[in-house]
């Protein structure tokens, strides 16, 4: 699921075109400021960035050939690495985008959002707010916070150990003012299990009515985990009912369709391959980025 599958929609607001758009991410950068302890992306590289060619390149098939495009409308999204790292490389793709849509008449003109996916530390830059401003009707951003200080800065840490909270936290009234509605994506590893609850009650507390929240994918768990994980998720359902908050806010720990049997005749779940196209730095073409082999 990208941000925009939401775009600030937030409580009772329907997603953008249904979650039906294509998404096409461009991972334009293996690098980031952060070395998170529970990353799925290994050799994090300051020396792999994509080259505007290969965007220019990629945007020039999608927009010629139908098949790719058949879509009636598209979610740019944009990740690394940290991609507001590369935020120059990326306006110079979506004018370029904007541009060749308009010129060829293509009717994703019409229909396109920018996603990002950050982890927030350079949201209040001058150049990604100008960014932001030259975009602010077509973007969705989601700033990655893990929940309270002590989950949080037991994964998403600097490279000499230090955590980022604070950092990430101070960029987050900003954001909310800009984007109200906006979802986070915060991550559950084995070590920060015991501070479920509290996070998620943390990240309400903060003004986030969208709690987008997952576990880590990778066998990093151990025998146990999921009583304590139980049990966090009854207490947090427990303050979240006795506090009213089912009505106004989203824990995607709680989603009604999380266990339903799939439907043979509807093909909306939760893995987005066969709707997405993901081009790593190099140009090579994949069905998600989970399939890249920085992924693996």
């Amino acid at each position: 699921m990208t941000v925009a599958d939401d775009p600030g929609g937030g409580v009772g607001i329907p997603s953008w075109r249904e979650g039906r758009a294509k998404t096409v991410t461009f991972v334009v950068t293996n690098d980031c400021q952060l070395r998170c302890r529970y990353c799925y992306i290994v050799g994090k590289s300051k020396n792999r960035r994509m080259d505007f060619e290969v965007a220019r390149a990629t945007i020039d098939l999608l927009l010629r050939d139908p098949q790719l495009s058949a879509e009636s409308s598209v979610v740019f999204d944009f990740i690394g690495g940290e991609p507001f790292m590369e935020v120059a490389l990326i306006d110079r793709i979506t004018d370029y985008a904007k541009l060749r849509m308009y010129e060829t008449g293509h009717h994703w003109f019409d229909s396109y959002r920018l996603s990002f996916s950050t982890n927030g530390l350079l949201y209040g830059t001058d150049k990604v707010q100008r960014y932001i401003a030259k975009n602010r009707k077509h973007i969705s951003i989601g700033i990655s916070i893990d929940g309270t200080p002590t989950k949080h800065d037991a994964q998403r840490v600097f490279p000499d150990g230090r955590g980022s909270y604070d950092a990430v936290a101070r960029n987050i009234p900003l954001w909310l003012e800009q984007f109200p509605n906006a979802a986070t994506k915060a991550t559950i590893a084995h070590d920060d299990l015991p501070y479920v609850k509290d996070s998620v009650i943390h990240l309400f507390d903060l003004g986030i009515r969208n709690v987008a929240m997952n576990v880590v994918f990778e066998d990093v768990w151990h025998e146990g985990d999921d009583a304590i994980f139980e049990d966090q998720l009854r207490s947090l359902a427990d303050y979240i009912i006795d506090h009213g908050l089912d009505r106004t806010h989203v824990c995607t720990l709680f989603s009604r369709t999380i266990g339903k049997p799939m439907d043979p005749g509807n093909d909306n779940n939760w893995c987005g391959a066969g709707r997405m196209l993901s081009i790593d730095p190099d140009g090579a073409f994949y069905p998600c980025v989970r399939f890249a082999p920085f992924s693996l």
